[in-house]
């Protein structure tokens, strides 16, 4: 609860839920479905699917009205917490760059090489390299989904 991302995992959909609805609303206005996208998700404890998932284009998506968009998103974007950590790679080390400069409007960073401590030797911290992708909420990767999607 309340609504901060420090200290939270990825299970706890306060983080990962608005990671989705972030990575969600831009590819809806990069797929040209809106020029301005705000999408909010609600959950109940012990669901795992969302109980609403809620669109405002604000007046600006021109072909499909909201509570369309809103049934797409419900119909080809899993948005349970597995689902979720699982496409965004949530699960991996990713908080340290992520809790520095915010959460959002980053670049997508593909193949970043980090370094983790995974313990300590002789009194310093002893280290390995990872590589993961950053910022996975920002990439555009939903937008060939949602035009195949509103092309039938």
């Amino acid at each position: 609860g309340g609504g901060a991302f420090s200290g939270k995992d990825p299970s706890k959909v306060d983080r990962s839920a608005a990671y989705a609805a972030r990575h969600i609303a831009k590819n809806l206005v990069a797929a040209k479905l809106a020029k301005e996208c705000l999408v909010q998700v609600s959950y109940a404890i012990g669901v795992a699917e969302p109980m609403s998932i809620f669109v405002n284009t604000f007046g600006t998506g021109e072909k499909y009205s909201d509570a369309e968009l809103s049934t797409m998103i419900h119909k080809i974007v899993p948005m349970t917490p597995k689902a979720i950590i699982d496409r965004l790679k949530l699960r991996n080390p990713i908080y340290l760059a992520t809790s520095s400069y915010g959460h959002f409007g980053r670049k997508y960073q593909k193949n970043t090489k980090i370094q983790i401590i995974v313990g300590e030797e002789k009194g310093k911290a002893k280290f390995i390299e990872k590589t993961v992708d950053l910022f996975t909420w920002e990439q555009l990767d939903l937008v060939p989904l949602f035009k195949e999607y509103v092309k039938k």
